[in-house]
Formats: C-alpha cells, structure tokens, sequence
C-alpha cells in the first residue's frame, strides 16, 4: 500500500501527457521535469508576439496592426520592454529583398504603447533577420548594403558568379535609441581579400588572409543575398559580437570595442584586430585551411554564447550552441563548442598545425530522440536552460521540444497557425505551414513579471484541449480541498464520489495522457462509479461544477 501511494503522489503532483489525438498547441508536458517559464514567440505571416505559459495558454499578447510581419525577432528587457522587428507584408517594388527580410525596430511597453521606432528600408539599406539589446538599452542590429556592379568588380568580384551584377553584403551597427542615431558600425565589405584579379582591390593569398572575407566565395547561384546572416548576438562581458552567416556555413565573432574607423580597419581594439574576423568557425573551405571533411556547420542558425538567464553553475556557461539545420538530408542537430579564448590577449586561438581556429571538435551533440522532429532546413533555435534542460525549436514545422540531459521529452508545442491562420485542435500541418523563426522561454520569475497579471486569457488555437491543463494546475487547489473526495483507493470495483457546493456535477475518468473514459452527470453530491471493466493501473478522476474543476488520482487494483 505504501508503495501505490509514493506513485500516487507523483502522478498528483502533475505526471501527466496531452491526449494523444493533439496535433497543435500543446503536445506534451512533464510538469515535474519541464522548466518553469513563459515561451515568447512570433511566428510568420501574422503580426502579434504571444508570451504562452507552458499549458500553450495565451498570457500576454502585443498585437499589431495586421499588415505587418516579424522581421523577424522578438526578446523582453527586464524593465518589462518589448523590443521586435517587423516589416510590411507587402514587398512589392522593395529595392533589396530576401527572406528575413526586416524594416522596423521598435520599442514597446508591456501595455503595448510605442515608445521607439527605427525603419531602416531603402535603396541602399534594410534591416533583416535579427538584432541584440544590450545592457544600455541600445539596439546592435544586422543590414544589407547595397553595391552596385561597379563597386563589386572594383572590389575584385568575378563577374560570372554575380547573377543579378550587384550584392548586399552583411553589415552591422549599435543604434542609440536615446539619440535616435547610429553610434558604431562595422562592414564585412570593409574586410575582404580576393585572388581572382591582381589589378583590383583586396588582391591577395585567401589561405594567408584568414582574418578576412573572401570576396568569390559563397552562394553558387550568385543571389546578391551573399551572406543572409541569420543570426547576431553580443557578449558583453568581453564586448563582442557573433553572427552566423549561412552560405559560409560559419559563424564570425568580431570586435565591438573598437570605434568605428577601426572597426573599418584592420588595427585596434582591445585585440588591435579592428573589424577584421576575430573568429570563425565551422567550414575552414572559405579560408582554405581544409576541405568537405573539416566542415561541422551546414546552414546553421541561432548562433549565440550560451548566457541567457543563467549562471556560472551551468555546465555550459558562456560556450557557444548553435543549431545545425542541414548536418545530414534528413536530420538537425544542436552543437555546443569552446572556443579558445585568451582573455589577456583579448583572441581567439588557432590550431598551429592546421591553421585552422580551435576547437576541431564539437563538445556536444543534440538530437530528437526520434531524429526526424528535429529537422528544419532553415530558421529554428536551441536554448539551455537553468535546469540542466535544453529547449529547441525546428522552425519549419513549428514544433518547439524540451529536452532533459537524459534525453526525455518534457515539454512539446506546435505552433496552431496555417500561413498565420489559427487552425483548430485536430489539424495537421505540413512544413512551411506555421514557420516559427525562434522561441525563448523566459523564467517564471523574470524581473520583467513582477506585478504582471498573466493570467490566462485564451489560445492561439481554435477548439483548445484545456483538460489537462486544468487538472495539471488545479493540483495545488486539490492538495487542500476537502471537498471533493474519492473511496475507496485503491478501488477494486465500485468508485464513491463525492462533492460539496452545487447539487449537480459532471463526473469524469481520464487516463494519464489524457485520454477521455468516461463522463456522467451526476446530482446530489454522491456518484457511484463501476471500474471494473478499467484495467489494473493509475487513472484521473474529475469533478466539473459551477464552482470549479476538480482532480484526483485514484489507482484501480483488482
């Protein structure tokens, strides 16, 4: 008896899976194991940014005008701001466009008042994919510039892989939104070496310039889209900066303690490297320091020093993940990596013998437990998180996990839109349907929450399953209310129920992943209930009245 009720309490305590049969919004959840916290997401071709408990429940929402599109990230300041990006949905006639395509920053209260905004979307410029807020409250975001043909083949290009005969390289600059100006920039185009024309700018050896961007390598199509960095994120106690850049299958780290004119050279700073690269990684083929069998990224996103709400407990505290979306046809994976980094010299060091920037080696692998999940050819996002669990995101099918150090999934969310259309509970979607770019789960007891109402509003879905979540948070309300009571348990044939308050009730029997069994109405406070045709096992009994929801777990012992 003493060892039912051990497991009777755990189940109490919120053990407990969706039904089987839900296809959007919330898939799973281990309440024990998962990590307590608010998700943040913003998904395409719709315009709002939902803050979601994890039971999928909608518990702030920043609505926009329905025009817009994210641009395609979203992230809460501790004050309780909301800085995004955002673009019209219109591209029409738009001088420089590809996906993540940006146009906007703005700054936002928690009431959703604007405070800031910032447009940048023109014939030389625009915004795209991703951007930093750093601790001042100042905006480090990614561009596209434009270069006409001329400067491109000023610059050295080869003309036959410049498809369209211009280019937007990658460019980035700290946006001071106190002075409503640009206060530092840095430009890969400031940074290039080429060996394909000896009378033109940049000319030099690729494999003795490794700090620097070759000007011919990249996208085989010659799309000006040279880069499509798809990530930045700033480190500031070392006062960096990395981006992943996609069609070098690398990720760069520079140098924000230079000032602008340095950053356009290639000397100072505090490692007196100026703007040039002060570390890339992951396919040493763009420097000519190895071939296809160096390579260790493909296409990867999410590129960040793993920091965000922990501490130096954490066995991964400030090395970097990454997510590593095209690492095999039909598979993504997440990789952790440390890189050598002499904080005296303020450097990144590199392999003597290969030439090539330290580690060789990933630390660590992580993969969907069944593989196929975790496979998104492009957006998608890795976050760890204080517990030791690990949260990813496959972007293309809007599907969101967390994961234990045991590889047990804890937590699953697929996000209920179709092209941004809330779908309804029991629809199946297919890639591309619902892209998520990113999700972060924010700490349940984030300075930004402090006298926030979150309770619950709504889902983003249509026909929700709110079954499970009622039981999983009436828990606390069940531990201390007597009145609801359940006889015997164990119970072998004839389950008594009873309840105070309301004459009438509706009575209910689930399985523990949610699964409806049974529901009568009953009256008069006292139902009884036949299980003797339940198999022998750990089931959820609920009491539904005016007054409330009600959950016990009663095991069935013949």
């Amino acid at each position: 008896m003493k060892k039912i009720l051990q497991i009777l309490s755990l189940v109490y305590l919120g053990i407990a899976s969706v039904n089987g049969q839900n296809t959007v919004g919330l898939i799973s959840y281990d309440v024990m194991q998962a990590y307590d916290g608010y998700n943040l997401i913003y998904p395409h071709n719709q315009p709002n940014v939902y803050l979601l408990n994890n039971c999928g429940e909608v518990v702030h929402v920043w609505e926009d005008e329905p025009n817009f599109r994210p641009g395609n990230t979203a992230y809460i300041t501790e004050e309780g701001l909301l800085y995004k990006a955002k673009r019209d949905a219109s591209i029409a006639g738009d001088a420089i466009w590809a996906g993540g395509g940006g146009a906007i920053l703005e700054i936002r209260d928690w009431d959703n008042n604007l405070i800031y905004q910032f447009e940048m979307n023109d014939s030389l410029y625009r915004l795209h994919h991703d951007f930093a807020v750093m601790p001042n409250g100042n905006i480090i975001a990614l561009a596209w510039e434009y270069k006409n043909t001329e400067e491109c083949i000023a610059a050295g290009r080869d003309t036959s892989t410049l498809a369209q005969g211009v280019l937007w390289p990658d460019w980035v600059f700290e946006l001071d939104p106190s002075l409503d100006s640009i206060v530092w920039e840095w430009h890969a185009w400031d940074h290039l070496v080429q060996d394909f024309d000896s009378t033109k700018a940049n000319f030099g050896v690729v494999a003795d310039e490794p700090y620097k961007i070759d000007l011919n390598y990249g996208r085989p199509d010659g799309h000006p889209d040279w880069h499509h960095g798809n990530s930045l994120d700033y480190n500031p106690g070392d006062d960096l900066i990395m981006l992943s850049i996609p069609y070098f299958d690398e990720i760069w780290i520079i140098d924000h303690s230079t000032n602008t004119e340095q950053a356009a050279s290639d000397a100072g700073g505090f490692g007196n490297r100026g703007g040039d690269l002060m570390f890339r990684w992951g396919n040493p083929i763009t420097y000519q320091a190895g071939d296809s069998s160096d390579q260790k990224l493909f296409f990867q996103h999410d590129a960040q020093w793993i920091d965000d709400f922990l501490d130096f407990s954490h066995p991964y505290y400030n090395r970097i993940a990454v997510f590593n979306n095209r690492v095999g046809p039909d598979y993504s994976t997440a990789n952790v990596i440390t890189p050598s980094w002499s904080m005296y010299d303020h450097r990144y060091e590199e392999n003597p013998a290969t030439g090539r920037f330290f580690p060789e080696e990933v630390d660590l692998t992580l993969i969907h437990p069944d593989t196929f999940p975790l496979y998104s050819t492009g957006l998608s996002g890795v976050q760890f998180l204080s517990n030791g669990n690990v949260l990813l995101n496959a972007g293309r099918f809007g599907y969101a996990f967390e994961m234990t150090p045991d590889n047990e999934i804890v937590w699953e969310y697929v996000t209920p839109l179709r092209a941004g259309t809330p779908v309804a509970q029991g629809e199946t979607l297919s890639i591309n349907n619902n892209l998520t770019f990113r999700i972060t789960r924010y700490p349940a007891d984030y300075d930004a929450f402090e006298d926030k109402d979150l309770s619950t509003t709504s889902y983003i879905e249509l026909d929700p399953d709110t079954t499970l979540c009622a039981i999983l948070t009436s828990v606390d309300q069940v531990m201390v209310d007597e009145a609801f009571k359940i006889y015997p348990n164990p119970v072998n044939d004839r389950l008594t129920v009873e309840w105070d308050g309301m004459k009438y009730a509706q009575l209910e029997i689930y399985t523990l992943q949610g699964q409806l069994l049974n529901s009568v109405n009953a009256s008069g406070g006292r139902k009884y209930l036949d299980v003797r045709n339940y198999e022998n096992g750990i089931y959820m009994v609920a009491v539904r009245t005016d007054d409330g929801f009600y959950t016990k777990p009663v095991v069935i012992q013949h």
